[in-house]
């Protein structure tokens, strides 16, 4: 009789596992997933910047596997797990599994920042990427407007809170369109009085990379304009200011949040399941402790038995991907009564986007920066598309916006609001 295998979550690590497991006739699959579309996270702050559009880096999961017949899909969000019944419960229904694949991943980490919680950008999501546009560009219309030059300094500030690759690329990309784009087509704002802050914790950027991906991205980021506040964070935002641990303020309507992630709570499991980060604490093979028909994947898990990190992995999307498949192998090797291969992660490097022709590679033996550092990145982020389509797409809508410094998407769409709501 063949096994029901549930996956929840339609990331990187639900993708790779389904597709590697998916070749095997011993398992019917269900995916679970509140989206109905699989999204490559990397590049979402090219969305939120209004450079690409949502749908170059998005790939609906019906059509994804339609040349499965083993394979179904569940739009959903999951609410908790039922282990003595095996029954998954979500908020469009219930599932039944005989194995369920936890691969939800993160969601943004506040750190209990309630203020900031209530008001800052996240961007983790198509939806919250889309936000961010539409929020950044009803803020040039307003300034554009502005007759209160008091006012000026709050609408035209932006300040970024996380200097990680995340923060240094979407910082990058704000700062160039708005030399590229602003002093083009906002006449009416006063340029000088735009500021665009990024701030970290941390004495450095791009901490877990190299001394020289560090100067590099700090240095551009310079010359583009960019005040970097280190050794500094976030404390609170009301009133229209930020409020950063050394007591300075930083008026702004815009604070965006690309300080952390804490893993996706999971009901139905007993605590001690539960790890640092809310992560999921899993054994060598990515079962959850205590438990033989219960896997973690990705940013969810926490696995302490990698000798070369003791402390857990770094969430990343190649560590998803090499769990997925491993997991998909040995769930055929359990189901075989066969032993199965312990996890061990093969760091193949991390890279960051800085500006245009700007970029930091570093890999396992040896590091890179400048022009030939940012075409890897453009092939490297190229490649893990989901689509032929996709790839061609967006490899043409670069070369278009790279050698015209002028996307054309910036539209403000905001669904299900009338227009008289935009003030």
């Amino acid at each position: 009789m063949k096994k029901h295998i549930v996956v929840i979550g339609g990331g990187f690590a639900g993708i790779n596992f389904i597709k590697t497991l998916a070749k095997s006739d011993d398992f019917i699959i269900t995916l679970v997933d509140r989206n109905n579309y699989h999204f490559f996270p990397p590049l979402i702050y090219q969305v939120a910047t209004a450079f690409i559009e949502p749908s170059h880096i998005s790939y609906p999961f019906r059509k994804l596997f339609s040349g499965y017949t083993n394979v179904h899909y569940h739009m959903g969000s999951f609410r908790t797990i039922d282990t003595e019944h095996q029954i998954i419960e979500t908020d469009t229904g219930t599932v039944a599994y005989d194995h369920v694949i936890f691969a939800l991943g993160t969601e943004t980490n506040f750190f209990g920042l309630e203020n900031v919680q209530k008001c800052a950008l996240p961007m983790k999501t198509i939806h919250e990427a889309l936000y961010i546009k539409n929020h950044l560009l009803l803020n040039l219309e307003k300034a554009a407007r502005n007759k209160d030059e008091r006012k000026a300094e709050r609408l035209q500030n932006i300040v970024i809170a996380g200097g990680g690759p995340t923060g240094v690329e979407l910082a990058g990309m704000i700062a160039e369109m708005g030399a590229y784009v602003a002093e083009k087509e906002y006449p009416e704002i006063e340029l000088d009085l735009s500021h665009l802050y990024l701030v970290d914790a941390l004495p450095s950027l791009l901490a877990p990379m190299s001394d020289a991906a560090k100067k590099t991205a700090y240095d551009n980021l310079k010359r583009l304009g960019v005040n970097i506040l280190l050794n500094v964070s976030v404390k609170d935002y009301t009133d229209g200011n930020v409020i950063l641990s050394d007591g300075r303020k930083i008026k702004t309507e815009t604070l965006i949040w690309t300080s952390g992630v804490i893993g996706r709570a999971v009901a139905g499991l007993p605590d001690n399941c539960v790890g640092r980060g809310r992560r999921l604490i899993v054994d060598e093979y990515n079962r959850v402790m205590g438990f033989e028909n219960i896997w973690a994947l990705g940013d969810i898990c926490l696995q302490l038995t990698d000798k070369q990190y003791p402390k857990g992995h770094p969430q990343v999307a190649q560590v998803a991907i090499q769990q997925a498949k491993l997991a998909a192998k040995n769930l055929i090797k359990q189901q075989n009564k066969q032993s199965l291969h312990p996890f061990v992660y093969k760091d193949k490097g991390s890279m960051a986007i800085i500006s245009k022709y700007k970029a930091v590679v570093d890999l396992p033996q040896f590091s890179y920066t400048g022009f030939f550092a940012w075409l890897t990145w453009l092939f490297i982020h190229i490649i893990p598309l989901t689509g032929f389509r996709n790839r061609m797409r967006l490899a043409m809508e670069w070369f278009r916006l790279f050698i015209t410094n002028n996307p054309s998407i910036r539209m403000i769409l905001q669904p299900g609001k009338s227009s008289k709501n935009i003030d």
